[in-house]
C-alpha cells in the first residue's frame, strides 16, 4: 500500500521524536526513485550509489527542516539533484581538461524529423527486449539537461512543478526541456514508429524500464 503524505507526516514526527529506526520505512519507498535521479546526472552506477547513500544521509540529518510545503519526494529529489550535480563538479575540478569541454545548454537547436508521434508505438513492439535496450540506451544517451528531465517526469511520474522544484528551474522550462527530449527520443526510436498507429493514451506509464 502506498504511503500517503499524512503517514508521512506521522512517521517524520515520530522520527524527529527519537524512533530513528522508522527512517528506513519513510525512505523505502522512494529508494528508486533517489537512485535513477542521481543516476541520470552522474552516469555511473558507484558513483550513483554513492550520491544516493549521501541523499539519503542528508535527508536524515536535514529531516527536522522539512516544513511539508512540498511533498516529501519532491523535498528528497531536490536532495539527489543537488547530490549528483556536486558529484559531477567535484569530477570536473579533477579533470585539467574540463575547461574545454561544451556546455550543455537550452538554445542548441533542435529539428524535429517528420515521425508519428513516440507514444504511438504499437504496445506489442514495448514487449521486445530490443526496444527496451534501445529505450534505456537512448535516455542514457541525452544530454544531461535532458535527461533528468525524462527521469523525473516521465520514469519517477513528478509533475510538472515538483520537477521544476528538484531542478531549480521554472516550470516554462521543464515543459520545454522535456518537449526537446522525447523529440529527441522520437528521432531515436524512429524504426519502432508506425505512422497509422492509434494514439495511445497513458502510454508512457507503460513503458518497460525495469
Amino acid at each position: 500500500m502506498a504511503t500517503t503524505e499524512r503517514d508521512e507526516a506521522g512517521l517524520i514526527a515520530r522520527i524527529l521524536a527519537g524512533q530513528k529506526e522508522l527512517f528506513h520505512e519513510l525512505i523505502r519507498p522512494y529508494e528508486g526513485m533517489v537512485y535513477m535521479t542521481v543516476f541520470s546526472i552522474v552516469r555511473n552506477e558507484t558513483d550513483a550509489e554513492d550520491c544516493a547513500q549521501d541523499t539519503m544521509v542528508n535527508a536524515y540529518r536535514h529531516l527536522g527542516k522539512f516544513r511539508g510545503e512540498a511533498k516529501f519526494s519532491t523535498w528528497l529529489a531536490t536532495i539527489a539533484v543537488n547530490e549528483g550535480r556536486q558529484k559531477l563538479r567535484k569530477a570536473k575540478r579533477a579533470k585539467e581538461d574540463s575547461l574545454d569541454e561544451p556546455i550543455e545548454g537550452d538554445d542548441q537547436q533542435i529539428t524535429p524529423a517528420p515521425l508519428t508521434d513516440w507514444r504511438e508505438i504499437p504496445l506489442e513492439a514495448l514487449e521486445r527486449k530490443e526496444l527496451r535496450e534501445t529505450l534505456r540506451t537512448a535516455v542514457a544517451e541525452l544530454p544531461g539537461i535532458y535527461r533528468q528531465i525524462v527521469t523525473l517526469r516521465d520514469l519517477e511520474e513528478l509533475n510538472v512543478a515538483e520537477t521544476a522544484a528538484a531542478l531549480h528551474i521554472n516550470e516554462n522550462m521543464v515543459k520545454v526541456r522535456l518537449h526537446r527530449a522525447r523529440m529527441m527520443l522520437q528521432k531515436r526510436l524512429a524504426p519502432y514508429l508506425k505512422t497509422t498507429a492509434r494514439a495511445k493514451k497513458e502510454f508512457w506509464r507503460r513503458m518497460p524500464w525495469n
